[in-house]
């Protein structure tokens, strides 16, 4: 028996690679009950490995390495995404302003010429060739950079971009095992994040920049541990200006640092952000930026839950979608509940700010009218650093949205979407009341 043990990770990795490779290589969007029989078994994989050999680095580390390389020459196909980016970095590399300028109308252009411009637009797709570009200044870097290095092919931006995300995983493992040892966790929990089938298929796969925004809270978490908070603003600063959402965030850190330093962290963090939007700045540019932001308020829908509940009841009143009445409210909404996990919560340790992070991030997403699967990787992260699973689940349930792409008419599917937040949101109730319990004691 224990001659056959040393074998099963080996068995591990071929068979997670081997499905790592059929997901990548042998399935389209389209192809939903392939992709979740797939995905749902890597995931089983992933969690049987991490449950038994959580203290196996050489077996945590070849897993790391061997499952992104699975994805060198995966040209992605569950997002569009990536199309935007290389049009967004072409552009920035010709000198223009990738915020003011719509793909529609710059295709309508006699005088427009850009490298692969038509498999470009229409690989991005009517929604995102329609919109301006809401990508931060630093995702836009990164975007730059594949235009400069692989201004005229395709599968070298992909792999330009691939290398950029890979880089930032390996970022998020130094200082991620940094911090969990400083924290007196197991350093290895790290790899909860770096193995989680979702965080390998989406950021090394489907290059959504979630892995970089990651990276840089990673980074900035740990100095703010080490108290160097000056240094730890300026990082958190380049983490918003890839995503936005750590913006959501700075009210947490009021407890932790105090009046004074709070006030200064903010105003670095959100200073660094002005500075970096500077070189794109015009009238136009607020203009077109706060409008497309609006439109994830007010305009899309996407694997929601508690925002389908309130439309339907809000058909019965109305006869139509009420999402943008419900999208003026709900950043007053976000406000308020920042507001009381701020105040109502302990956060000066460095264990309860992350607990708070993860909360406050998946009240987030419950409030959301678009959640896409990639969203909750912020939620795998800020979980490693804490006791609760019920996001390492919701990594594993997200999938099922992916449902809706394999409809002519993109319809979801209430029923899979209702297993997939009833059994979140009944893990989750359960982990708060069993942590209010070992509380008490």
């Amino acid at each position: 028996m224990k001659e056959l043990q040393k074998y099963t990770p080996i068995f591990f990795l071929l068979l997670s690679g081997v499905l790592y490779s059929y997901i990548g290589y042998g399935i389209v969007r389209a192809d939903f009950t392939q992709l979740i029989a797939a995905f749902g078994l890597t995931f089983i994989l992933y969690w049987f490995f991490v449950k038994n050999y959580l203290d196996q680095n050489k077996w945590l580390l070849l897993s790391l390495i061997l499952f992104r390389l699975v994805f060198v020459f995966y040209t992605p196909g569950l997002s569009q995404d990536y199309f935007r980016f290389i049009w967004d970095g072409r552009l920035a590399f010709q000198g223009m302003n990738p915020y003011l300028y719509l793909p529609n109308n710059l295709m309508q252009s006699p005088d427009f010429i850009l490298p692969e411009a038509q498999e470009l637009y229409e690989g991005m797709g009517p929604l995102s060739a329609g919109h301006y570009s809401n990508y931060p200044p630093v995702n836009q870097f990164c975007f730059w950079i594949a235009g400069v290095l692989s201004n005229e092919s395709l599968l070298g931006a992909i792999t330009v971009l691939r290398v950029l995300i890979v880089t930032a995983d390996i970022g998020v493992l130094y200082f991620g095992k940094k911090l969990l040892k400083h924290l007196g966790l197991n350093p290895n929990r790290i790899y909860l994040h770096l193995l989680n089938p979702l965080v390998i298929l989406e950021l090394t796969g489907n290059l959504h920049f979630e892995g970089v925004m990651l990276f840089f809270l990673v980074w900035s978490m740990y100095l703010l541990y080490l108290h160097k908070w000056i240094q730890g603003a300026v990082i958190y600063a380049l983490s918003i200006s890839v995503k936005l959402l750590p913006l959501l965030l700075i009210p947490l850190f009021y407890q932790r640092l105090k009046f004074k330093n709070f006030i200064l962290f903010g105003t670095i963090a959100i200073g660094v952000n002005v500075l970096l939007f500077l070189p794109f700045v015009s009238e136009q540019l607020i203009e077109n930026y706060t409008e497309t932001i609006g439109l994830w308020f007010t305009k899309f829908e996407f694997n929601a839950s508690l925002y389908y509940i309130i439309r339907y009841i809000g058909y019965q009143f109305t006869g139509y979608n009420i999402i943008g009445t419900v999208g003026r409210f709900t950043p007053f909404i976000v406000i308020v509940m920042v507001g009381l996990f701020t105040f109502l919560r302990q956060n000066k340790s460095m264990s309860d700010l992350f607990t708070t992070m993860l909360l406050v991030l998946s009240c987030y997403f419950i409030l959301s009218t678009t959640v896409h699967p990639w969203y909750i990787i912020s939620l795998v992260i800020l979980s490693v650093f804490t006791t609760y699973n019920y996001a390492l689940l919701w990594s594993g349930l997200v999938m099922v949205s992916y449902y809706a792409y394999s409809n002519p008419d993109f319809k979801e599917s209430y029923v899979l979407l209702s297993i997939e937040y009833g059994v979140v949101i009944l893990l989750f109730m359960n982990e708060i009341l069993n942590s209010k319990e070992s509380s008490k004691q």
